[in-house]
């Protein structure tokens, strides 16, 4: 009996390795997989807009909603980017997206969402200027992330949650992994 237990253990051992190893090193077709890219047009239009990076973008979307425009959190975000109403609505009043153009009764919209979600990535790069910093406000908030980057030095050692400190890794390889899979992807 211990001796067929030992045998399921290491076969699951083994199952989960080559997962883990087609996650991060497996062909690029599997990989893919688990990094789709969809509404290349509008997360190119509103990166450029809002200078920010495209893939960055899509990096966000795929660990904020995994790509499904209907996602609403328990805290009211809402979309692809999981844009709060209250964000939005201060970027529309800041005139920082056209609130006629990108009207906030179409949040869940695919591009109204990443038009707002982008426009809030370029808000706090230019209060951040460092993307790990900017990343860990997306996720936690901005007092959270003054907070943490009060603290000087290497802004994922500060991080207090667990939740966040992974958010902030996931999207930054992320970032890495769509710019590999999708080279071009952006370009007009």
């Amino acid at each position: 009996m211990r001796v067929a237990i030992r045998w399921i253990l290491l076969a699951a051992i083994i199952v989960m390795a080559g997962a883990t190893w087609l996650f991060l090193r497996g062909p690029s077709f599997w990989q893919r997989g688990y990094y789709p890219l969809h509404y290349q047009s509008e997360i190119a239009t509103s990166a450029t807009r809002h200078r920010v990076n495209p893939y960055l973008v899509a990096a966000i979307i795929n660990a904020e909603s995994s790509w499904k425009p209907e996602t609403t959190s328990s805290a009211g975000a809402v979309g692809l980017m999981q844009i709060l109403p209250s964000t939005a609505e201060d970027l529309a009043r800041w005139r920082v997206v056209d609130g006629e153009k990108f009207p906030l009764e179409r949040l869940s919209d695919p591009a109204v969402n990443i038009e707002y979600g982008t426009a809030y990535v370029r808000y706090l790069v230019g209060r951040y200027h460092e993307i790990e910093t900017v990343l860990a406000a997306y996720n936690a908030g901005l007092r959270h992330a003054d907070e943490w980057a009060a603290k000087g030095g290497n802004i994922r050692t500060a991080i207090e949650y667990p939740e966040t400190k992974h958010y902030v890794l996931r999207v930054s390889r992320g970032k890495d992994r769509y710019q590999s899979l999708y080279p071009g992807a952006f370009e007009r």
